[in-house]
């Protein structure tokens, strides 16, 4: 099986696609929808009327959502939820999703590798005592004691016992259950510039074959990236050109290493640029504004008149702020290193985009503004890096 990517710019009517591909489908056709907002959860309940996509609850024996997530599949439901909770799928779900004739549609790609939170200490001592053996090959780690029923390990048991659980260097990382994708009849990656994202470097790592398209006039098309009318959004786009970038122009300027690292009198000069940009030069109010940085560097730079309106640089899929328009991205976005390494390292030799992932997490964040309805905006970048890859994505550079 195929995945099937559609790698289609922001506003180009993915979601609405979605729907009325459920809503046209035969009631034979089960669907399983996964986004990740609860308030999208709420649309797609609302806005799919042919059928009734159900929303897992912790009504039942166990309490868990979860349990109810593998009671509708069991039950031939039709289901939405969140990534949050499909990140918990188990052998026990992904039977279920095999035995029914399920099609999914995940909105927005997912979290499909993370560090377990566990120190070197502790992984020294598993491999020491016998516990678990790590591959030579892949640096999969694999429980090898099979008498050990509960203890302080037993989170580190089950994610060795799904073969989903891998060493680097000094380091356990837990990825996605790949069989899960393989359990549905069809499924659709809804999402834009896949080739940058982690899910893609996943799909590579666990050769999950996968085919990209588009959406034009309402229609699934082949993946061409030149019909994606990049200059309408970026000529909305007023990128402010002046002094107060100065202190974005090395290439790891703004990173999240170097604003963890900058002194007091550097923060307190980043914070007066961006109070003179939004108060002074656009005279903007709280209202009209919307602004990010580093979550840890948050409160250090937030001012009276816009502290109210930051919102994480990472956000997706939600349209709670489409009426701002006065913009500030304090922000120079690399790739996590672990992940990097990660991907990289042989023998999975996996390249990771880190300036495709840039701006395609920057151009998410700008079109939570009111861009995506077609209007203008102002946008503070001084990150010169950031500037550069926004430029170079508006002339299909990149």
């Amino acid at each position: 099986m195929s995945v099937k990517i559609i790698d289609s710019i922001m506003g180009s009517g993915k979601t609405t696609w979605a729907i009325n591909k459920m809503n046209t489908a035969s009631p034979s056709q089960k669907f399983v929808y996964i986004t990740p907002f609860l308030d999208e959860v709420q649309r797609i309940k609302r806005e799919v009327n042919s059928r009734t996509m159900i929303e897992p609850n912790s009504r039942n024996g166990e309490g868990t959502k979860l349990r109810s997530f593998k009671e509708l599949i069991a039950s031939g439901f039709d289901v939405v939820s969140t990534h949050a909770l499909f990140k918990s799928a188990d052998d026990e779900l992904i039977g279920a999703i095999e035995e029914g004739n399920y099609t999914l549609i995940l909105d927005e790609v997912m979290g499909v590798i993370d560090r377990v939170d566990i120190g070197k200490s502790d992984i020294n001592a598993l491999t020491t005592s016998g516990l678990i053996r790590v591959d030579e090959n892949d640096q999969r780690v694999h429980w090898i004691d099979s008498g050990y029923d509960s203890g302080r390990f037993n989170d580190i048991k089950l994610l060795a016992d799904s073969d989903n659980l891998y060493k680097f260097k000094n380091l356990f990382v837990w990825t996605f259950p790949p069989q899960v994708f393989s359990a549905f009849k069809e499924t659709y990656v809804m999402t834009y510039l896949f080739d940058a994202q982690i899910q893609r470097c996943y799909f590579d790592l666990f050769g999950i074959d996968y085919q990209k398209f588009m959406i034009l006039d309402n229609r699934l098309v082949n993946y061409n990236r030149s019909l994606e009318n990049r200059e309408a959004v970026f000529k909305l786009i007023n990128i402010y050109d002046g002094p107060l970038n100065s202190i974005g122009e090395e290439r790891f300027a703004l990173s999240t290493n170097r604003l963890k690292t900058y002194s007091p009198k550097v923060i307190s000069r980043i914070k007066n640029n961006l109070n003179n940009y939004l108060r002074n030069i656009k005279g903007a109010k709280g209202g009209d504004i919307l602004w990010t940085t580093l979550k840890d560097k948050q409160r250090a730079l937030s001012g009276a008149g816009f502290s109210r309106s930051y919102v994480e640089w990472n956000i997706r899929a939600t349209n709670d702020y489409a009426d701002r328009s006065v913009l500030a991205f304090i922000y120079n976005r690399f790739i996590n290193p672990y992940e990097k390494v990660f991907f990289e390292t042989p023998p999975r030799n996996i390249t990771v985009d880190d300036d495709l992932l840039a701006v395609s997490d920057l151009l998410q964040w700008i079109w939570r503004s009111r861009v995506r309805n077609g209007q203008p905006i102002d946008l503070f970048l001084p990150s010169a890096r950031m500037r550069n890859l926004l430029l170079s994505w508006a002339n299909y550079e990149i």
